[in-house]
């Protein structure tokens, strides 16, 4: 903790920060209800959108100041992804992983018929669902659904169909929708599954809807999953604001990396104002005991949610790179290397998390990016720098 009397003046005090019904907005809730918006002399307005593309729009034409994001989202929207192009930012990423993939009971028991096994990993989910869709005499046609199409769901969701020799391009089809509307179209047999964040994968097994086959955790180990994001022009008239913003969503996330925290933290997000969710959904991952189908034990996935640990605050431009390449493939266009890098330099600013890091007395990466697929446990970086898996699952036959 810092001391806020000694930080620049904040230029706005009032704030709107808009967020979506997700286990991973508990950094927002939480800086709210422990007060430490208030400490850094913020009064912060909630605002809970239905969808991505409305906060996304919200936020660009300045209806919020700030907004939780998709990682990939600030960078698509720089590239002019649905109609509307503008510098989105972040410097504080606000959680890892967090997301799974959910499927009828009816695939799930083609799944397990074809030797599938839940406990064996997303791998073996993925080539049990390859092994059904070559074998059947007409391949079946298969929808999944994803919450945006710019967004680590929809890559998680491909990569784990690519692990089973599936094709996202032509075997089967994958359509967009909110979050809230997933286990609905479930049960009506309009999906056969989709990949969104928690609770909406928990509800769809605690309902008896559905059943979890693979984790985004499982398909890339600590994968930078939501981000703060304002634009680049709010920035500059509001630093000190937002300086004052992310130390307090740093505290909170902070917070939150205590697992005697989360209990409590889900009876908080349960509450009318935020999600107005029933509990029994968002325990389950915020707890790291995730119940993959109804009246099975649950499976310990200490790491499906990641608020504060491994360095998960920082916004690698490592994964950045990743996230502007997979977006402009599925754009139909190749982005040079150079454009790349400045467009991720633009868009992740570790110069600001390492900003906020000093205020807070925090350890931070010197460095900009990170291995990929080097540790399949925690590791060290640098003398105090710890930093969590990073393997990334390969699709059948060939590297990602």
């Amino acid at each position: 903790m810092t001391d806020a009397l000694r930080l620049p003046v904040a230029e706005k005090r009032d704030l709107r920060l808009g967020y979506l019904r997700l286990n991973d907005s508990a950094p927002l809730v939480m800086a709210q209800e422990l007060g430490l918006y208030e400490r850094y002399g913020l009064a912060v307005q909630l605002e809970r959108e239905i969808s991505w593309a409305n906060l996304r729009d919200k936020l660009v034409i300045g209806e919020l100041d700030a907004a939780q994001m998709l990682s990939p989202l600030p960078l698509a929207t720089a590239m002019g992804v649905g109609g509307m192009r503008a510098e989105v930012m972040s410097g504080l990423a606000l959680s890892l992983n967090g997301n799974a993939i959910t499927v009828s009971r009816e695939l799930s028991s083609e799944l397990e018929r074809h030797g599938g096994r839940v406990a064996e990993g997303a791998r073996s989910t993925a080539r049990a669902l390859g092994d059904y869709y070559r074998s059947a005499r007409q391949p079946p046609e298969l929808t999944f659904a994803a919450a945006h199409s710019f967004s680590c769901h929809i890559f998680l969701l491909r990569l784990w169909l690519q692990c089973g020799g599936i094709d996202p391009e032509r075997d089967v089809r994958i359509i967009v929708l909110p979050p809230e509307q997933m286990v609905d179209s479930l049960a009506r047999g309009i999906i056969d599954g989709y990949c969104v964040g928690e609770p909406w994968n928990s509800m769809a097994v605690h309902q008896g809807i559905g059943v979890i086959p693979a984790t985004g955790y499982q398909l890339w180990n600590n994968s930078l999953e939501k981000v703060l994001a304002v634009t680049e022009h709010w920035h500059r008239q509001h630093t000190a604001t937002h300086l004052r913003l992310r130390l307090a969503l740093m505290e909170a996330c902070r917070w939150l990396s205590d697992p005697s925290h989360r209990l409590q933290a889900a009876d908080v997000l349960a509450q009318p104002q935020y999600l107005n969710l029933p509990v029994e959904f968002l325990r389950p991952a915020l707890a790291g005991e995730l119940v993959t189908s109804r009246g099975q034990p649950p499976l310990p996935m200490p790491d499906f949610h990641v608020f504060g640990r491994y360095q998960a605050g920082f916004p690698w431009r490592s994964d950045g790179e990743w996230l502007a390449s997979q977006t402009s493939a599925l754009l139909g266009k190749t982005l040079p290397a150079e454009r790349c890098k400045s467009l991720v330099q633009q868009t992740y600013r570790t110069d600001l998390y390492r900003e906020a890091a000093r205020h807070l007395s925090l350890p931070a990466p010197a460095t900009d990016y990170r291995p990929v697929n080097a540790h399949d446990a925690s590791w060290e970086l640098s003398p105090g720098i710890l930093l969590g898996a990073d393997q990334r699952l390969a699709p059948a036959g060939g590297a990602v």
